[in-house]
């Protein structure tokens, strides 16, 4: 098994992992959202008077629509659908009515779901030296050979890998480093559950270290629930099939480059 890997199982089956990896992922819920004072005043306004389509248009200039539909996000796309499509916005519209105005505004403004404030994390962590070195912007990491951590867009780092390392794969990067004149690619995700959109997320991580002819070290910065040992299959994945590939916590990633 890769040591890398090992490592992180043992990290995550043996140590406070969880507490350690809080520092990585702070995945505290946020407080309620704040909503424009104007851009309410123009829902209660079209609440109270029963217009559907000015309370649909209204409710679309929030962040948070208060009600899951399928036809919601066509509407917010196209709002010229709104006055084509009268049996539609009847149909929404009679469901905020039940609701009140009271829960209405509860449900926009309801926090930003905990999943959807993991994504810029990682690079938050990294852009505190948690890795012994600051990130740099592309420009000065062109300029010189020494150790470094880009500071750049997924899709920055993207099309660096494309144009100087051979990366083909179609996902932007979540890490671009080089250490000892080596070039380290690799994506971060922290799976916090079994199933669905966490599955997929782990394999985007597997097609990133799976991608051939790369100019590269390739890894995966994976933690959660991938290290609990068991039968589920996110584990027997990473201590069979992928076994021998550069997996690791986040955790680790410091020791890992500074032996390369």
């Amino acid at each position: 098994m890769n040591y890398w890997l090992k490592q992180s199982i043992e990290y995550a089956n043996q140590r406070s992992y969880l507490d350690s990896l809080f520092s990585v992922y702070p995945t505290i819920p946020e407080g309620i959202r704040e909503i424009n004072k104007t851009k309410w005043e123009n829902v209660e306004q079209s609440f109270s008077t029963q217009n559907n389509f000015k309370l649909v248009n209204s409710l679309l200039n929030l962040d948070l629509f208060p009600i899951k539909d399928s036809y919601v996000a066509y509407l917010k796309r196209d709002r010229k659908a709104i006055n084509r499509n009268p049996k539609t916005i009847d149909r929404i519209c009679g469901r905020i009515y039940e609701m009140g105005l009271d829960k209405v505004f509860e449900k926009c403004s309801l926090p930003k779901e905990t999943n959807r404030q993991i994504g810029p994390m990682f690079r938050n962590w990294i852009n505190k030296k948690a890795l012994g070195i600051k990130p740099i912007a592309l420009e000065e990491f062109l300029s010189t050979d020494k150790d470094a951590i880009l500071s750049a867009s997924d899709a920055q780092m993207k099309d660096f890998a494309k144009q100087e390392l051979g990366y083909e794969h179609p996902k932007g990067l979540d890490f671009l480093a080089r250490f000892n004149n080596k070039f380290i690619i690799g994506e971060a995700k922290f799976l916090t559950d079994f199933g669905g959109h966490q599955n997929a997320q782990f394999n985007d991580a597997i097609r990133t270290v799976e991608a051939e002819r790369v100019n590269a070290i390739k890894i995966a910065i994976l933690d959660g629930v991938l290290y609990i040992k068991g039968r589920n299959k996110m584990y027997k994945s990473i201590t069979q099939s992928y076994k021998d590939y550069n997996i690791m916590s986040a955790l680790v990633l410091r020791e890992f480059l500074y032996t390369i």
